[in-house]
């Protein structure tokens, strides 16, 4: 019985691997679609390269930003312009060096650099892979945390900062999570900035990637982490990240530091030493694209024309594929860029191997789990924003046969999630 289901889903995996399907979903990328609502930028600045406070954009200085690029992103992330540095077009790079940084010379004058001792960080999982490959490339030790609709497990996050000193940071994608697509609770929130680390310099990482790239008409809220740590005498325990990396250009937008005003000093005292300024043409032609964050929230409202109905065909196929026989489960996202699948346990190795054999590249089957080890071998990131429409239902196509082989080879109807 099982050989016979095994030998027909086999057929139908080749017929479809026949078509000859050649696309890479492999990473969250905006399609050619999304990216064309910017193409009016690339005209700016036409002739007035001169920022409001006179600086001259094309020349050096203003190592943390323009006022009129701060303006734009003090709303976005609910802070004020003096608690913000705009950098260049990546905060991958941002987190990067504030990791270094604290490894090298520590987060503040008065604290040791992290590098001197074992240095751990909590991480949330399924996650980024990107946040984790950085503290692989730094030695630093990772702990899994497990999540729900919600978020991190609190009581787990809390028992281990207030018990080992050497924990020193946490990653969160707290709004539209990567790969999840959750948004933390009030809650939530509340407890990471209450949290009461052994470590005095222990900082959360909030990178807020997608706080801007909602689906629906009534978006989540998602709680002020720096206003909640001021409240509760912790303002120097966050840095909050944002970009425009998929608002305006991926290789050509901007990237953002929030943080207290101490912590905000002491960043700027160091990279100081490491650029005399960033690209603030690029900064001008931003601000004067977007004008103000209403601008920002108008652009997006037609970036998601585009991506929500990818999003409902990739949900569309799953359930009518998947659903009945039990063979994954999935989030559905009301924003950010990703659908987290997970199938039977031990099918995700298998699944992805047998997508790309048809022509179909997926994140690789463990990467949102912290040294590439999916401890049940069961989630899978779905990115649906670069393919056309057509070639994301070619793509389902595929991934849908690839599940249900997978888990007919492996489980023989498998562990379902």
């Amino acid at each position: 019985m099982r050989e016979r289901r095994i030998s027909e889903l086999k057929k139908e995996y080749d017929a479809i691997k026949a078509k000859g399907l050649k696309l890479d979903m492999s990473r969250g990328k905006p399609g050619p679609d999304a990216l064309n609502f910017t193409d009016g930028m690339l005209k700016l600045p036409a002739d007035d390269y001169i920022s409001e406070n006179g600086t001259d954009c094309r020349n050096y200085g203003v190592i943390d930003g323009i006022p009129e690029a701060k303006r734009l992103f003090a709303p976005m992330l609910g802070v004020s312009e003096d608690k913000i540095i705009v950098g260049g077009n990546s905060s991958l790079q941002m987190m990067y060096d504030a990791v270094t940084r604290a490894m090298l010379f520590g987060v503040s004058d008065d604290c040791e650099p992290w590098g001197k001792s074992e240095v751990k960080f909590l991480c949330p999982v399924p996650g980024y892979d990107r946040h984790f490959a950085i503290c692989e490339t730094m030695g630093i030790k990772m702990l899994n945390i497990p999540t729900d609709k919600n978020g991190p497990d609190m009581d787990a996050a809390e028992r281990l900062v207030s018990e080992d000193g050497s924990i020193k940071g946490i990653w969160c994608v707290p709004m539209y999570a990567n790969p999840t697509g959750i948004t933390y609770s009030d809650e939530v929130v509340g407890r990471l900035a209450r949290m009461k680390p052994k470590a005095a310099d222990f900082r959360i990482f909030w990178d807020n990637a997608y706080c801007v790239h909602h689906l629906t008409d009534s978006p989540a809220n998602l709680a002020n982490i720096l206003a909640e740590c001021e409240s509760a005498g912790n303002p120097d325990m966050v840095y909050m990240f944002a970009s425009t990396s998929k608002i305006s250009f991926p290789g050509g937008g901007l990237g953002v530091l929030a943080a207290s005003g101490a912590n905000i000093a002491y960043i700027k005292k160091h990279i100081s030493f490491q650029t005399i300024g960033p690209d603030k043409l690029n900064q001008l032609r931003h601000a004067q694209f977007f004008r103000d964050f209403d601008g920002i929230k108008a652009h997006m409202r037609l970036i998601k024309g585009v991506l929500k109905p990818k999003f409902d065909a990739v949900l569309e196929i799953l359930e009518r594929e998947l659903a009945t026989d039990g063979l994954g489960s999935w989030h559905k996202p009301e924003g950010g860029y990703f659908i987290s699948f997970d199938g039977a346990k031990g099918t995700a190795k298998r699944t992805v191997a047998l997508c790309k054999e048809a022509g179909l590249v997926l994140t690789g089957a463990g990467a949102t789990f912290p040294y590439g080890k999916d401890p049940d071998d069961k989630n899978i990131r779905i990115a649906p924003t670069y393919p056309s429409l057509d070639e994301l239902r070619a793509a389902m196509e595929v991934f849908c046969a690839s599940v249900k082989l997978a888990n007919a080879e492996i489980s023989g109807g498998g562990e379902t999630p």
